[in-house]
């Protein structure tokens, strides 16, 4: 198993891992399109976004994929550098899943978001994924709230 901390050259890897995620975590058909405006804006996230992505690569096929998306904020107290991290995308094929890889993926990620100074990691957990977030020091927080546009 190879991984890979990915580059703007790897752009065609990462959309094709990212859309298939999409389809298997939101139980989509595998003939589904996706709209112009989700193609394109992942496309020019990879490329532009403040992100780091990670490809887990067996026998020359992605097998997983993660990414580590920045926000800066003003800084506070407890965050001086302002830098915050978002942990996305963690993802493993059913027939790659239970050999550490999307562990391997997100500890990579948290020890690169330290070193470029991030003070905090958040992410949205699945009920499977819990368990390997918990193993890896994550806990539940109660502090955030989210408003949403309707």
């Amino acid at each position: 198993m190879e991984y890979k901390l990915a580059t703007k050259e790897d752009i065609e890897l990462m959309m094709k891992s990212r859309l298939e995620m999409l389809k298997v975590v939101n139980n989509l058909p595998q003939d589904y399109q996706y709209s112009d405006e989700i193609v394109k804006e992942s496309r020019e996230y990879f490329l532009n976004g403040d992100q780091t992505t990670v490809l887990a690569i067996d026998d020359g096929e992605v097998v997983g994929c993660a990414s580590m998306s920045y926000m800066w904020i003003m800084p506070t107290f407890s965050h001086p550098t302002g830098k915050r991290a978002h942990l996305m995308n963690v993802y493993t094929r059913s027939s790659h899943r239970r050999q550490g890889i999307a562990r391997q993926m997100c500890e990579m990620l948290i020890e690169d978001a330290w070193k470029k100074g991030a003070t905090e990691i958040s992410l949205d957990a699945t009920t499977m994924g819990r368990p390997l977030y918990e193993s890896l020091g994550f806990t539940a927080s109660r502090e955030g709230m989210v408003l949403t546009r309707s």
